[in-house]
């Protein structure tokens, strides 16, 4: 890799002055780069001494020799995001076409909802961004319980009868404390 040089934003002095004063670990790793290569050491060497890769701190000395040392630090807090797929009014929208019926039919799902959003923004949206707007407006999965193919409903429904007369039992409970189980000694 190119030698790269950093510009005399501050001097080595101001570098390793401001590089044992950071609080923030990431400005004081990006300092510590800026300050080491202006000491004398090549890219490999700052790279190896901090466990970067030589182009990661090239890129950390770019920053610095365009914005001084304010290109340096953690620069992740001032990204929102992308922005919302819709807005609150298409939300809205949205929230009160899934109390219906969906156009294509059956129940609201990812798919279903993606298009739904697609025809609205005029964009292509994956399938999986569907389901997120259904979670982020409280919906959840609803699935019926799996039925076996050879169950037979009189005789889950004579069992259910046998069992609600059990209910009441003493049977089958384990003893009450301080009371003695028959046959106990």
């Amino acid at each position: 890799m190119a030698e790269l040089a950093a510009m005399e934003h501050l001097s080595t002095e101001e570098l390793g002055r401001r590089y044992r004063a950071a609080r923030d670990r990431v400005e004081r790793s990006h300092l510590q780069g800026v300050w080491l290569l202006r000491q004398g050491l090549s890219v490999g060497e700052v790279a190896r001494v901090m466990g970067f890769s030589e182009r990661w701190v090239a890129e950390i000395v770019r920053r610095y020799n365009v914005d001084g040392p304010e290109g340096l630090g953690d620069r992740r807090r001032g990204n929102a995001g992308a922005k919302p797929l819709l807005d609150e009014a298409q939300r809205a929208e949205l929230a009160q076409a899934l109390q219906g019926a969906p156009p294509a039919g059956g129940l609201w799902n990812g798919p279903k909802v993606a298009a739904w959003i697609a025809a609205r923004t005029g964009q292509a949206i994956h399938p999986q961004r569907g389901w997120d707007y259904l979670i982020k407006l409280g919906f959840s999965l609803k699935r019926p319980r799996p039925r076996h193919v050879r169950a037979d409903p009189e005789a889950q429904a004579a069992f259910k009868k046998g069992a609600a007369g059990m209910a009441g039992r003493a049977s089958g409970r384990a003893p009450r404390r301080g009371v003695r189980a028959l046959g106990a000694r």
